[in-house]
């Protein structure tokens, strides 16, 4: 269960009284957690300046499965909606593809000591290690390959 830091959830008795009156919240722990300052859509990119830090109670033990740290939030996307103000569960952003849909990439033959080159345009997008469709850019074949660490697409022959 996570308790907002503010006496605006407990307008009343304010959030000291609160505690008082909640037995099992009276040992609550406040915790740092880094939220979105504005809604973040799925596909963005979350950046620094799209988090905040906010202070939340906790039950003692309490361990919930959301990001804790920026650090772990910085240049990754959006899988869903990230509302304003609220802890960023774990399973609700992922790695940011390395080869975007609709863009060009390289793409590499290699046989023995043959390599060819040559351009394609991604009709979806991947991390690394990610098979990919693309469309030869001077055939207008589509092929697929596999997102290579330097950017580019090994391609086999079929």
């Amino acid at each position: 269960m996570i308790v907002e830091h503010s006496s605006s959830l407990f307008p009343a008795a304010g959030f000291a009284g609160a505690l008082l009156l909640c037995g099992s919240l009276a040992t609550a722990a406040g915790v740092e957690l880094p939220v979105p300052n504005v809604t973040i859509y799925p596909g963005d990119m979350i950046g620094d300046t799209l988090l905040v830090d906010r202070t939340f109670q906790l039950k003692p033990g309490e361990d919930l499965p959301v990001y804790k740290q920026r650090d772990g939030l910085i240049g990754k996307v959006a899988r869903r909606t990230l509302p304003s103000g609220r802890p960023i569960p774990l399973n609700s952003v992922r790695e940011a593809d390395l080869i975007r849909q609709g863009k060009p990439v390289t793409i590499i033959f290699q046989a023995g000591g043959l390599t060819i080159s040559g351009q394609a345009i991604a009709l979806t997008g991947g991390r690394v290690g990610d098979v990919l469709s693309l469309r030869n850019i001077d055939s207008g074949a589509v092929i697929k390959g596999i997102v290579q660490a330097d950017v580019t697409v090994r391609v086999s022959g079929q």
